[in-house]
């Protein structure tokens, strides 16, 4: 069984959105990732993804 790793480059600094600029994840998404079962893991790199997108367009 494969574990999803977590995103976390210990790099932690959030935003004004509660965003770590680090990882891109939410302070929320941080905080539940512990006890989040791999489909909620899943949906949050996939958010992280779009993030990501985001923020080289916006570059």
């Amino acid at each position: 069984m494969n574990q999803i790793e977590s995103p976390c480059v210990r790099d932690c600094c959030l935003n004004e959105n509660d965003i770590c600029m680090g990882c891109l994840r939410s302070l929320e998404e941080i905080k539940a990732w512990g006890q989040a079962s791999d489909v909620r893991k899943t949906e949050i790199v996939e958010a992280i993804k779009f993030r990501k997108g985001v923020e080289l367009k916006e570059v």
